[in-house]
């Protein structure tokens, strides 16, 4: 059985076509594949600074330890189109230097001062809720 010169270039331009789109699906990782989901943390202190970037934007959280030392924990959250789209700003996301506690999960392979953030509280009562609670 023979088949046709131009159906094999019109299969194979299809097949790599494909392939070209499904691949920058699978190079996403999920936030279960890198953080801990059975062991949601709190963290309370202030926002230093923010990488106001995708595909994850990052909050750094000064934190005071056991040893009044203080520690920056860098925390994975959304991208900016999903805060621009809920209508947040970089510097209501920030909260003005005001104190904060934020409740995440930590890195599961155990990489220091790394999480992934699932609902911030601002010291004057408002929070913003980034993901759903792990319930597992």
């Amino acid at each position: 059985m023979t088949i046709n010169f131009s159906l094999f270039c019109t299969l194979l331009l299809a097949c790599l076509v494909l392939s070209g789109l499904i691949s920058p699906v699978y190079a996403h990782h999920s936030v279960a594949g890198q953080f801990d989901i059975r062991t949601p943390v709190e963290w309370t202190g202030t926002i230093s600074k923010m990488d106001w970037i995708n595909p994850h934007s990052y909050i750094y959280l000064d934190v005071k330890d056991a040893s009044d030392t203080i520690v920056t924990w860098r925390l994975e959250t959304l991208p900016t189109a999903m805060f621009r789209k809920a209508g947040l700003s970089k510097e209501q996301v920030m909260g003005a230097g005001q104190e904060v506690t934020i409740r995440g999960l930590p890195a599961r392979d155990g990489t220091s001062h790394l999480g992934y953030i699932m609902r911030i509280n601002y010291a004057d009562g408002h929070f913003y809720q980034l993901s759903a609670e792990s319930t597992r």
